[in-house]
């Protein structure tokens, strides 16, 4: 239908909308605007089934709009056709009706030919009877032998007559079997089964998929390729099943947010779900369809459940997942994601693993620089602690050499000192025994002199020649290493 408003301009310059109908249409040159737009509506109504009357058909209350699209609105139920070519449906229920017709009059037929079936009887042999004789003086009549047939299942009979002669009727009674109905009954069940095949062709439910018949011969992947063949055949009903439960959901969720729109609706919903809950009910009224997150998923089937716990314990095994992945991993019910989270996991835990190598590959690789170092210090240190024990050996040894030295100079010092004093004291006992013989002399001189006049100059220059002076220094006794007292001789 069109949505007609009525845009009114005021005077103070602003425009104001009112809802018309549709037959709305304002003269040219008035103050006023139309406008308009085409919407999505639904009637409601009530048919008497069978006839053309109608007790009820106007406009639906309460529609529900995607806030999405306004224009748009949400039936009150869905319809799903997923198999329409040209404006006609093509189910499985019209494709089976003919053989279902035909497998109910096949039924039908095998009743018929069940209930006019004969049952087996029996042959009794009169002459046969006639000649036997039970030896208790009774007569064997025929309702006494067919008694004892039934009741007993044996039969009295003689190959021998009374005469001799050999008994053509030895065996009295003789099953009668009647084939009259069972070739009937069987053409039947195989036409039953004809048209049950014919079903299971056109609907694609076949025997792999029901379990109803397997083939004990038949290979498990022909099995499976038999059950995927009759999902396919009928997916579509699966796909429509998916589709209406999906829309039910969100018109559902649109129902919950125009609830709150209706006084008469939200109070009873306050009475319901309490005043508390119905505010929380208030943050989805804005909302759009997509942020309810309304998603279809469907529960994996045991296949993919197999091969998803293969994949877990392959991942396990070679250590590219924990188990607390695992235990995730298998509470997710979506087969897609369980695979993405077990990828996502399993690249985790490789970039860890990578990580902690490169750490463990820079702290050894520190560890190894530290070694280096500190055995290059302990090395300096102890070629260190060499050097000095060396520099303090020559230390020691030139200051042994030194005292040594100085002892020696000191020594020899008071060595030369002693000497210079026995020098002394030599030459002092020299000069005295000197002086004394000089005086001696001198008075044997005057004696001479005068006994001896013309000698005197002789005895002059002979005092001249032994007062001459003294070499005090020692015989080689005055070296100190090298360094000698030469330097210090008197002049």
């Amino acid at each position: 239908m069109n949505q007609v408003f009525k845009i009114k301009k005021t005077d103070t310059g602003l425009e104001k909308a009112l809802e018309k109908t549709d037959e709305f249409n304002p003269p040219p040159n008035d103050n006023f605007d139309r406008v308009s737009r085409t919407i999505e509506v639904l009637y409601s109504g009530a048919k008497v089934m069978g006839t053309n009357t109608m007790l009820k058909w106007e406009l639906a209350e309460n529609m529900t709009r995607p806030y999405a699209d306004t224009t748009r609105v949400e039936m009150n139920y869905n319809i799903c056709a997923p198999r329409m070519y040209k404006g006609r449906i093509d189910s499985l229920v019209n494709r089976v009706t003919g053989f279902a017709d035909m497998i109910q009059l096949t039924h039908l037929k095998l009743q018929q030919v069940m209930s006019r079936v004969i049952p087996d009887g029996v042959f009794l042999d009169m002459d046969g009877l006639a000649e036997v004789d039970l030896g208790n003086g009774t007569t064997y009549n025929p309702a006494e032998a067919l008694n004892m047939y039934f009741q007993t299942g044996s039969i009295v009979g003689r190959s021998l007559t009374q005469d001799g002669d050999l008994n053509r009727g030895k065996v009295p009674v003789q099953e009668l079997t009647s084939s009259s109905g069972q070739a009937k009954i069987q053409s039947l069940i195989q036409t039953y089964q004809y048209y049950l095949q014919m079903i299971r062709d056109v609907t694609g439910l076949n025997e792999a998929r029901d379990g109803s018949n397997p083939d004990k011969d038949a290979l498990l992947g022909l099995q499976k390729m038999a059950a995927n063949a009759s999902n396919v055949a009928t997916r579509h009903i699966n796909n429509a099943t998916n589709y209406l439960t999906l829309r039910t959901c969100e018109n559902i969720s649109l129902k919950i947010a125009d609830v709150l729109d209706f006084p008469l609706t939200k109070n009873s919903l306050m009475q319901s779900i309490s005043v508390f809950n119905s505010e929380v009910l208030k943050e989805i009224e804005q909302l759009n369809l997509f942020d309810f997150g309304i998603y279809l998923e469907l529960e994996p089937e045991e296949e993919d459940i197999a091969q998803l716990e293969q994949n877990i314990q392959i991942a396990l095994k070679t250590g590219n997942i924990d188990l607390d992945d695992v235990i995730d991993i298998r509470e997710i019910k979506n087969i897609k994601l369980a695979n993405e989270v077990l990828k996502i996991r399993k690249k985790k835990k490789q970039e860890a693993a990578q990580q902690a190598q490169l750490a463990n590959i820079q702290a050894q690789s520190q560890a190894n620089t530290q070694a280096a170092e500190q055995s290059a210090l302990a090395e300096l240190q102890k070629q260190q602690a060499l050097t000095q024990e060396k520099v303090n050996i020559e230390q020691a040894k030139s200051q042994f050499e030194i005292q040594r030295l100085q002892a020696e100079a000191q020594i020899k010092k008071e060595l030369m000192a002693q000497e210079f004093e026995y020098q002394m004291q030599l030459a002092q006992v020299r000069a005295k025994a000197e002086t004394e013989k000089e005086q001696e002399i001198e008075d044997r001189k005057d004696k001479r002199i005068r006994m001896q006049g013309t000698q005197q100059s002789e005895l002059i220059d002979q005092r001249k020649n032994d007062t001459l002076p003294k070499d005090f220094e020692s015989a080689g006794n005055d070296t100190l290493g090298g360094f000698s007292l030469e330097a210090f001789s008197p002049k």
